[in-house]
């Protein structure tokens, strides 16, 4: 029996984002097993974020961040909204 994905849009920017996503929540799997609890702290919105809250809060920031950049650079490289978005996580890590 074999599979058949034809219907899906595989291509190399695809494969790359959802292979990133497994990494990220893989990652994070090992450093909750690695450190139990989250580090639960008080940033910038002012309650309380866990590691996981705040690699959800950037994964959706980063979404936000290339349909924007869609709209708005049109045919433009993602790579910028990429880079965007990278810098984008680091901030909510550090301060959310």
């Amino acid at each position: 029996m074999s599979l058949d994905f034809s219907w899906m849009a595989w291509t190399w920017p695809t494969a790359l984002f959802f292979i990133a996503i497994a990494t990220f929540l893989a990652g994070m799997a090992v450093w909750e097993y690695a450190r139990p609890g989250g580090n639960p702290r008080v940033g910038v919105l002012r309650f309380e974020t866990t590691r996981g809250d705040r690699l959800f809060v950037s994964l959706l920031g980063s979404a936000f961040i290339h349909l924007g950049w869609l709209g708005l650079a049109g045919g433009a490289s993602l790579w910028w909204a990429t880079l965007i978005s990278g810098v984008y996580a680091v901030l909510v890590f550090r301060f959310v």
